[in-house]
């Protein structure tokens, strides 16, 4: 019994924030109509029944105005709209991940060229990049050859990146963070089409 009781709470849909009809509990309200017509202030009770006599529900568009403000209008399909709009809007944003591509110091050109390429992938995507040297036992003798590596790409990308952190060294890594530019999508449009016509 328990059981069924917990898995009926996890199917509930989420209560609408606005109040309507009934759980307005004041003694007047701004009144606008199903067409968008102000009424102005009027009682709560005359409110409701101009709201039952359209066959609709007075909803609390604006509770914190003083009297609050409320809208007769179908709830069922306002709410569907708003969380349709809150869908959409979710799917525009775009999460800012920071992603890491890794070097060594001796990294062979077909390696490097690789990996710059998939660091050329995530700022398509629009995301930060870290790109590090990890040094392993004497190497770290040779830290000037992972600047230099650093430098070099720096300077290949410097058309598509901002660069955040300025090549630092920490223990056994030296890294930079870059940042794609605003029109990198653009500027690589344009570099695809160069590539095309060559």
């Amino acid at each position: 019994m328990a059981w069924r009781s917990r898995s009926k709470a996890k199917m509930k849909p989420a209560i609408p924030k606005e109040r309507m009809n009934e759980q307005i509990r004041v003694s007047s309200v701004r009144l606008i109509t199903a067409d968008g017509k102000q009424v102005g202030v009027v009682p709560i009770s005359e409110a409701l029944k101009t709201a039952e006599r359209a066959d609709l529900d007075l909803v609390e568009i604006s509770p914190n105005a003083n009297p609050p403000v409320c809208k007769i209008m179908d709830f069922g399909q306002y709410h569907y709209q708003k969380e349709r709009k809150m869908r959409e809007s979710r799917k525009k944003q775009h999460i800012v991940q920071t992603k890491e591509v890794k070097f060594g110091p001796n990294t062979e050109d077909h390696d490097y060229n690789f990996k710059k390429n998939n660091a050329l992938k995530f700022l398509q995507q629009h995301n930060k990049v870290k790109l590090t040297v990890r040094f392993r036992g004497r190497q770290l003798a040779h830290k000037d050859i992972g600047h230099k590596l650093l430098e070099r790409l720096l300077e290949e990308l410097k058309e598509m990146v901002d660069v955040e952190v300025q090549p630092k060294s920490e223990g056994r890594t030296i890294y930079t963070i870059v940042n794609p530019k605003k029109d990198i999508d653009k500027i690589l449009g344009k570099d695809d089409q160069e590539q095309e016509e060559s």
